[in-house]
């Protein structure tokens, strides 16, 4: 796995505007009787978002649509025993760790902890080592990524703004391509759901899209669909931008860019760097960027060479001080 002091990105090198279900992965968080079944212990604070998104019906989704296009299925249950609580206190360490022991849930083989009936993992599925916070990573996640040889992470589950949010942060930090499933996730409130997939989610992944969008994305991933002109372009919160009017391709005067003229939306005509472009599903085309975003970046004239190059940098050779004043150490600049 790429060192912690090594930034990058696994999907570099790539110009496909889609998934390949071969280094494509789907991660089901928490699909556990607790926060998805009536009488779980947390039941009472998840069933208004667990309902309006039909979040189980869309797991089992997903789910299935995963299975039958050969992407691996990734189950990240919790599970606490005494020793979590007598032992390691666990229950002193945050907020949410203080609730879960408080209310009981996730008790090691309990009903609780077990699977939602109708979500229960395949023979052929991953499950995973149990987390015991809000971050899946820090479980046996990052070694079978490693092992799959994954690239993109398409996450799932409960809850938004906890172990979802978490998860997908420290997995973007690792390199890999994130997707979240708006109506695959569910939270304790409707604000906390609102606050990750419309604010948050938009910024530290690729693409917020719905089950359906993602099924599509995968089929058409495996013939590298490339955005077309006429496309609807959207941001990465699903906000709509425009339509394509025009594709360049990269040249030796202008960098590849997409051409969206002004319109009811936009106030003035906008060119976005190709690279920018991470999903493509049907006639819908996504970029790395929030729409509410959009209106704040440099995209006022075509894009040229130099425009890139300038905005990648110095080379590190180039650089003596990298904080201009201090070093990295802390020791006082010569």
């Amino acid at each position: 796995m790429t060192p912690s002091n090594t930034q990058t990105y696994l999907a570099k090198g790539t110009t496909a505007s889609g998934f390949r279900a071969d280094r494509t992965v789907v991660l089901i968080i928490d699909p556990v009787n607790d926060f998805l079944s009536e009488g779980g212990a947390a039941w009472d604070l998840t069933k208004s978002t667990v309902k309006k998104n039909d979040v189980v019906g869309s797991l089992r989704r997903v789910i299935d649509g995963a299975h039958e296009r050969a992407v691996p299925v990734l189950f990240a249950p919790m599970a606490y025993t005494e020793e979590d609580y007598a032992d390691e206190q666990l229950q002193r360490r945050t907020a949410i760790n203080r609730i879960m022991f408080e209310r009981r849930m996730f008790l090691a083989g309990s009903w609780g902890a077990d699977f939602h009936p109708d979500l229960r993992p395949s023979d052929a599925d991953i499950v995973l080592e149990p987390h015991k916070g809000t971050d899946v990573a820090e479980t046996d996640l990052l070694e079978h990524l490693e092992r799959l040889g994954t690239t993109h992470v398409v996450i799932c589950g409960m809850t938004a703004n906890l172990c979802c949010e978490s998860t997908g942060r420290h997995l973007a930090e690792h390199g890999f391509d994130v997707t979240y499933l708006s109506d695959a996730i569910g939270a304790e409130s409707l604000p906390a759901y609102e606050a990750s997939i419309h604010l948050n989610y938009p910024l530290i992944g690729n693409a917020v899209l719905e089950v359906d969008e993602l099924l599509v994305a995968l089929d058409e991933g495996a013939q590298q669909q490339a955005p077309q002109a006429g496309d609807t372009v959207y941001g990465s919160d699903r906000g709509k931008i425009g339509t394509i009017d025009e594709i360049v391709p990269a040249s030796a005067d202008n960098a590849g860019h997409l051409l969206v003229k002004r319109g009811v939306i936009l106030d003035r005509d906008i060119y976005i760097p190709i690279d920018a472009v991470t999903r493509r599903a049907g006639e819908s085309v996504v970029i790395n960027v929030p729409k509410l975003v959009v209106g704040k970046m440099p995209w006022d004239e075509p894009p040229s060479p130099a425009d890139v190059t300038a905005k990648q940098g110095p080379a590190a050779a180039q650089v003596e001080h990298l904080y201009g004043s201090r070093s990295p150490s802390g020791a006082p600049a010569a």
